[in-house]
């Protein structure tokens, strides 16, 4: 049982963090207002790696779990544990993509603040996150549930 839902978390950690990714990608590249696909295609790469090794090295479920053990089932509940999520995800694979596209645009001349960059890409990467991880965690966790041959757990 315990070895089940460790593939669980595992899966979970993968569909999420490449779809993760692949979102914040696209809407990073998008807003910057230079889309290129070998840049978005790099972000995608270096952010699914940053994604993966967050999913697998932290213990998702338990520390949603801890902080959301007083709730009841239901939308606040759901909401706590996506916002979880998005707070440790979203602010590193932020602040490596923004790094690595500002070290790019200050290598070849561009004179743009480190900070202002970050904190615009931040909040919208937070948002999105949310919004993502909020409908999507469910789902995935439903359709993982079914193809190990089980109903889904609340």
């Amino acid at each position: 049982m315990e070895e089940k839902m460790k593939q669980v978390g595992r899966k979970m950690s993968i569909y999420m963090g490449v779809t993760l990714s692949f979102c914040l990608s696209l809407v990073g590249n998008l807003s910057s207002g230079r889309f290129t696909i070998p840049g978005f295609l790099l972000s995608f790469i270096i952010s699914t790696i940053i994604s993966l090794l967050i999913g697998f090295f932290v213990p998702m479920k338990k520390v949603s779990d801890n902080a959301t053990k007083n709730m009841k089932p239901g939308i606040g509940k759901q909401c706590m544990e996506a916002f979880i999520s998005d707070l440790i995800y979203t602010p590193v694979i932020t602040l490596c993509m923004v790094f690595m596209a500002w070290r790019n645009a200050t290598s070849h001349g561009a004179e743009i603040p480190f900070l202002p960059m970050f904190l615009r890409s931040l909040v919208l990467s937070m948002i999105v996150g949310f919004v993502l991880i909020y409908f999507l965690m469910p789902f995935y966790l439903k359709m993982i549930l079914g193809k190990e041959g089980r109903g889904p757990e609340k």
